[in-house]
């Protein structure tokens, strides 16, 4: 027993590279930077004034980091440079900005509250959201090293950056909710029960897509671009009235999406999640 307590870990070949791709792991890097940004502002809000600045700055930066989440993956596939040391430097940096930074903004800004005389309550559903998030990475880099890639074209269990997402974007609703001079009673309530919800969703066997096939670069018919502009355009143009509402539909659909997918058929499937490969390959002009 002493020996193998005392065992040397075992040291890597002589000729082992440890492969580090630049762009990619920038942008992870941006995203531990955002969780950061976020935790600091929730740390320096002063919520007796009701000024919420700095959790809207919060809110902005765990939203970021999802910006910054998509593009490191997309851009490492594209360039053919995923590395496992690009996928758990990620799951690091994810666990910071879509795991403690949700957890802590949820239960300083409404956890705190709702559970006034029970505080540990607040904790207890605070730090379920978080482990449960390092229980879905850890599961998520154990299958990628067994297939020997950063995951197929479907995840197992709701992601993480999509489950931040959905609980900054309702914080924000909520937030701007109650500064219109709504009942904000009932919506507390209901944050600590979705938050609750995602966290079994995230270590659970539904499945979702992760849009991995989709081609960017892929020729799309004219009608799909026209809906593609019409929409960030209106987007832009409505932000500051829409905003608060748009976020928080798209991420629940795709919560929901994952639930009502088994029920889908397979083609309405492929019209959804893939290109077509009409779309995907240019045709023969001959």
């Amino acid at each position: 027993m002493a020996n193998e307590l005392t065992r040397a870990p075992v040291s890597p070949p002589a000729n082992a590279k440890l492969k580090i791709y630049f762009l990619p792991n920038l942008l992870t890097a941006g995203n531990l930077f955002c969780g950061f940004v976020a935790l600091t502002k929730i740390v320096e809000a002063d919520l007796t004034t009701g000024n919420f600045h700095d959790i809207r700055f919060a809110l902005a930066f765990i939203l970021l980091a999802c910006i910054f989440d998509l593009l490191d993956g997309r851009i490492a596939r594209m360039g053919g440079v995923e590395s496992p040391f690009g996928r758990e430097f990620d799951s690091l940096a994810d666990l910071i900005s879509f795991g403690a930074a949700p957890a802590f903004l949820v239960h300083r800004v409404v956890l705190k509250d709702v559970f006034v005389r029970y505080q540990e309550v607040g904790w207890f559903i605070a730090s379920i959201y978080l482990i449960c998030g390092a229980l879905r990475l850890a599961r998520f880099n154990c299958f990628a090293m067994q297939s020997g890639s950063g995951g197929g074209k479907e995840f197992l269990g709701f992601p993480i950056p999509a489950a931040a997402g959905l609980v900054a974007s309702l914080t924000l609703f909520m937030i701007w909710f109650d500064e219109k001079g709504f009942v904000r009673s009932a919506w507390r309530y209901v944050l600590p029960a979705i938050m609750l919800f995602l966290s079994i969703m995230m270590v659970s066997e539904v499945k979702y897509p992760s849009f991995k096939s989709l081609d960017l670069r892929a020729r799309r018919t004219f009608t799909k671009l026209v809906v593609s502009i019409l929409f960030v355009g209106l987007l832009v143009i409505l932000r500051e009235k829409i905003l608060y509402f748009v976020l928080p539909v798209l991420f629940t659909a795709y919560l929901i999406y994952g639930l009502v997918r088994p029920r889908i058929s397979r083609k309405m499937l492929q019209e959804i999640e893939e290109e077509s490969d009409e779309e995907a390959e240019p045709s023969d002009p001959s």
